[in-house]
């Protein structure tokens, strides 16, 4: 069916239709509440004269419900687990033999279509008969005329969308299937002309005429009219992601097309094309003129998946019988060999692409066998104190952190324009499709998102913001690098590099990072670079004398991140402490002088910045001694040692 636009997938079928393929003393209530407590979500049940509809939501997962016959097999898999009777019956199809060979050449593209199947017949254009006005009518489907109304009547009964064109206005000895090329115009056979981007999959005739826009809507130069006497009735099982981009491009949204974008199984076609054939033999006064057309580059491979028992059990939490398992998924059209302590299961072909491991298995067994019968139970605690703590847990105790300074959590966008890209775009990540100029690269710092924020808003006097985000960086001829960064940025009057500095050594204390090293930074002449022990870290940049950033490798601080903890007792003698102040160079950086100082002795416990004026830095350096009190002459020697180390090695001058 490529007539009408439509949205969504839920779908709208009369009990009556349903229960020509399903055997059952179920009333429609029962159908509707044991569907929905195990498979579809049955969203209502409308009373009409002689009969109810039911309209059901279908997850976009599942195509192969998006039928009669999908809804009807799967209601015969679920009643009997109610204790109800239920069987399925599928269609009467008779293949006819006939000799004549199909009189068009068709050309197909095995990368553009899976499966091709095309008849000839000679039909008379008429009104459907009342019943299959009805049905369509019910389910949301204009009637037309009998042979429209047979594709859209096959495709709601089978689940794959079908199509007939006007054999005579054809008028072609061949079909080239092919993408169509940027800038070829179309008119649809609702009167509606569209230029064509290039990708839509097209039928063209040998006259390179585009005739037919495949799985989305027939074209006007080939659609059926009341003058039709010969048909071609086509069914194509396209590759869904050219329906897909050709639909939303477009903005046609028919059913066919929402259907064709969800990989429908290519074995359906057969289905519907036999079951359409005969309609048109029931309705149509149709006659088959020409053997079935069957062109099948893309068969479907099967798929046999092991399922652990014990996998089984452990997952649903209960025992369920073997052979109930084996019943549940035999039910379900999956083919099953009982092994010794598993069970080989054969996927079906239409179950190929949302079955892929054991737990999609699993899932199935217990939808069925009832989650209402699947016992609740709390999961058992672990002995490991530790088990909580991963990135998330670091990552969270760190925004935590940021907010009690006073931050906000900023969320910018991966994507710049040039201006905010940092460095040559050469070496940028680029965008293949950019949606705006304002996102053509992936980001290599979150730097300039941040920095936009603080344009944003102008008006605030102090902000303080930070964002835990990717960047990207380029590798030839591969995906990007992806490095999780935490960056920030301080605005406030007279911003003072120290706090920022005393931010990040905090946050990073209180997560176990404690050899956490300051340098000079090459980038910017106030600011610093940051170390743990060798590990490049990241930056603090002094912008001006209101603005500061910073920006951290996140993955670096989540290796040294630690939660251990170490006892230390009591000191049972109090320490000593003195300040020195020394004046020095600017080139000179505070923790060389610091490590300087420390390494004078085992008695110098703790060395820190306590002040700084012009060229002088004023030091607190605390002595102590775990086996004795400590005397000024024990002091003194020491201090002498560093004022000759500081002398000597950065011609410092004391105080």
């Amino acid at each position: 069916m490529k007539e009408g636009l439509f949205n969504g997938m839920n779908i709208k079928i009369l009990d009556s239709q349903l229960r020509q393929y399903l055997k059952t003393k179920a009333t429609p209530f029962e159908i509707s509440e044991k569907l929905s407590l195990t498979s579809v979500s049955v969203e209502r049940i409308e009373k009409l004269a002689n009969d109810f509809c039911y309209e059901i939501e279908i997850t976009t997962n599942r195509p192969d419900l998006f039928s009669v016959l999908g809804i009807a097999k799967e209601a015969a898999a679920v009643l009997p687990q109610f204790g109800i009777e239920a069987k399925y019956i599928p269609p009467a199809l008779r293949n006819n033999q006939i000799k004549e060979k199909f009189p068009i050449e068709i050309i197909n593209n095995p990368k553009l279509v899976n499966r091709i199947l095309a008849v000839v017949m000679e039909v008379e254009i008429a009104q459907s008969p009342k019943e299959i006005k009805e049905t369509l009518e019910s389910s949301g489907i204009r009637s037309l005329n009998n042979i429209i109304d047979v594709t859209n009547y096959v495709m709601r009964t089978i689940g794959h969308p079908t199509h007939v064109f006007d054999f005579d206005r054809l008028n072609t000895k061949k079909l080239l299937i092919r993408e169509a090329k940027g800038g070829e115009k179309i008119t649809t056979l609702d009167g509606k002309t569209y230029t064509l981007l290039g990708s839509e999959i097209i039928a063209a005739n040998d006259k390179d005429e585009i005739v037919d826009l495949l799985g989305v809507m027939g074209l006007e130069n080939s659609v059926v009219t009341s003058n039709t006497k010969r048909i071609i009735y086509f069914i194509d099982n396209n590759e869904p992601i050219h329906i897909r981009r050709a639909s939303m491009d477009l903005g046609i949204r028919t059913e066919a097309a929402v259907l064709n974008e969800k990989d429908i199984d290519p074995n359906l076609s057969m289905d519907a094309m036999l079951y359409g054939i005969s309609l048109f033999e029931k309705i149509a006064h149709g006659k088959q003129v020409s053997e079935i057309l069957d062109i099948y580059p893309n068969k479907p491979l099967s798929k046999t998946i092991q399922v652990s028992l014990e996998k089984i059990n452990k997952i649903t939490g209960i025992n369920i019988d073997t052979q109930k398992i084996i019943e549940i998924l035999e039910s379900l059209n999956f083919k099953t060999n009982l092994k010794k302590d598993s069970i080989e299961v054969i996927v079906p072909s239409e179950r190929l692409k949302d079955i892929e491991i054991q737990e999609d298995i699993i899932e199935e067994i217990a939808r069925i066998y009832g989650y209402e019968n699947i016992p609740s139970v709390l999961p058992s605690l672990t002995n490991n104190p530790h088990s909580f703590i991963n990135n998330f847990y670091w990552e969270k105790k760190l925004k935590q952190a940021f907010k009690y300074y006073g931050f906000t959590e900023c969320y910018t966008y991966s994507f710049v324009s040039e201006d905010m890209y940092e460095g040559p775009v050469s070496e940028a990540v680029e965008i293949s499709n950019p949606l705006t100029t304002d996102f053509v690269y992936m980001r290599n710092s979150l730097i300039p998102s941040l920095l936009q924020v603080v344009s944003d808003n102008k008006t605030q006097e102090e902000i303080k913001i930070f964002e835990l985000a990717n960047i990207y960086n380029k590798k030839n001829n591969n995906l990007p690098d992806e490095i999780l960064t935490l960056s920030g940025i301080i605005k406030k009057r007279h911003a003072n590099f120290y706090e920022a500095k005393g931010i990040i050594e905090q946050l990073l204390f209180d997560i176990g990072i404690k050899n956490l090293i300051f340098k000079t930074s090459k980038k910017n002449a106030i600011g610093a670079s940051l170390f743990i022990e060798n590990t490049y870290l990241g930056e603090i940049e002094v912008l001006d004398t209101d603005l500061i950033d910073f920006e951290l490798n996140f993955e670096i601080i989540l290796n040294h991140a630690t939660a251990k903890k170490e006892y230390k007792s009591f000191a049972k003698y109090p320490p000593i402490i003195e300040d020195l102040s020394v004046i020095v160079g600017n080139e000179v950086n505070t923790e060389a002088l610091i490590e300087a100082i420390k390494s004078q002795s085992n008695l110098i416990t703790d060395v820190s910045l306590n002040d700084t004026y012009l060229a002088s830095r004023t030091f607190r350096i605390v002595y102590q001694d775990e086996e004795k009190n400590l005397t000024k002459d024990d002091v003194s020697k020491i201090r002498t040692q560093i004022i000759s180390s500081l002398e000597k090695n950065f011609k410092a001058q004391i105080k």
